[in-house]
């Protein structure tokens, strides 16, 4: 009995150790991995009007994922969606005075900051979606983004919008005439508002947000967009007629306000570019997939989807030809350049 009970004893004495080490091993490997754990040096904000699954939105995502990770979790980016830090213009008047760090914004609203980006917003400059980006990711694009001394504000990466189509909630537009008379909402842009003087529509610069009410109530005839903003915010319930004749091609800008970029290293804002164009590139690849779902289920809710016939569309062109001395008569070489790089 004796002998059992100090077997017993012995096998017990052995089993605590064995325990005692194993908590100390977890306790130890948990220290350790607090001491790998960074606390940000700096949390950032970042504007984007869109919804939580828009492709501009999930591009600010993969933003704010890439700069994390490539800091090691130094620079944390928090992505604000659905426009709760303002509209654009709101959101562009408080990055440069460093009020929001970050966003993805329209060149409409930003051309009032930084006049030149008139250019790339000019309607029918493009022939379509590979024309533009042959000018945006060479050496024309290269120099826009290095275009804003002055403006407060740095300009990281472009993002695709498509292409902006009418549409009406009163009737389908077939040809120039249908737009005379019409109440067309445009971003708050002087030159959007040109536009639509120009093709004899009546234009109301409208928070992006107030447009569906806008149409429903009769406030406004029509609005212009690519076909996700159409579909993701349900303009097609109140405006079923949507005509295709792609007047503009805009791009988007990620942008960091100039005081946030005055506080981070060479280091840092190399890392930021860097990840900039990556989500440029994500953001790209989810567009086009995006356009593709987003024009399938407005044809599936029965909308009518009219294409301007190419007389017709040229008919458009004509209309707003008086635009381009107007608003870019200074930047001739640059609109002959890009022209040039479409044939």
């Amino acid at each position: 009995m004796a002998e059992r009970r100090d077997c017993a004893v012995k096998i017990k004495t052995a089993a605590l150790f064995v325990f005692a080490i194993i908590i100390l091993a977890a306790c130890g490997g948990r220290k350790e991995d607090q001491t790998k754990a960074v606390d940000p040096e700096f949390v950032f904000t970042y504007a984007e009007n869109q919804a939580e699954d828009y492709p501009t939105t999930q591009g600010a995502y993969k933003f704010a994922e890439l700069v994390e990770e490539k800091t090691g979790g130094r620079i944390v980016i928090s992505v604000n969606a659905q426009g709760v830090l303002g509209d654009e213009k709101t959101v562009i008047e408080q990055m440069q005075f460093g009020g929001v760090d970050f966003a993805r914004v329209s060149l409409s609203p930003l051309a009032e900051f930084v006049p030149r980006l008139n250019v790339l917003q000019m309607p029918y400059l493009y022939t379509g979606r590979e024309h533009m980006w042959k000018v945006l990711d060479g050496e024309i694009g290269d120099d826009f983004l290095n275009s804003f001394d002055g403006s407060d504000l740095v300009a990281l990466s472009w993002y695709d919008a498509g292409a902006r189509n009418f549409y009406s909630s009163t009737r389908p537009i077939t040809k120039l005439e249908d737009m005379k008379g019409m109440k067309i909402r445009v971003q708050e842009s002087e030159l959007m508002v040109g536009m639509m003087e120009a093709l004899g529509a009546t234009a109301v610069p409208m928070a992006y947000d107030k447009v569906y009410s806008a149409l429903q109530t009769g406030i406004i005839d029509g609005a212009e967009n690519n076909w996700p903003s159409y579909e993701s915010t349900a303009h097609y319930e109140v405006a079923k007629y949507y005509t295709i004749d792609e007047h503009n091609r805009v791009p988007e800008l990620q942008l960091v306000s100039q005081a946030t970029w005055e506080k981070l290293t060479k280091e840092d804002r190399d890392i930021i570019r860097e990840c900039a164009q990556e989500s440029s590139r994500y953001e790209r690849k989810l567009w086009e997939e995006r356009e593709r779902t987003s024009e399938e289920k407005v044809r599936a809710a029965g909308c009518q989807v009219v294409e301007l016939p190419p007389e017709e569309k040229a008919r458009f062109q004509e209309a707003v030809t008086s635009m381009y001395g107007k608003y870019c008569a200074e930047y001739v070489d640059v609109i002959d350049a890009i022209v040039a790089a479409g044939k």
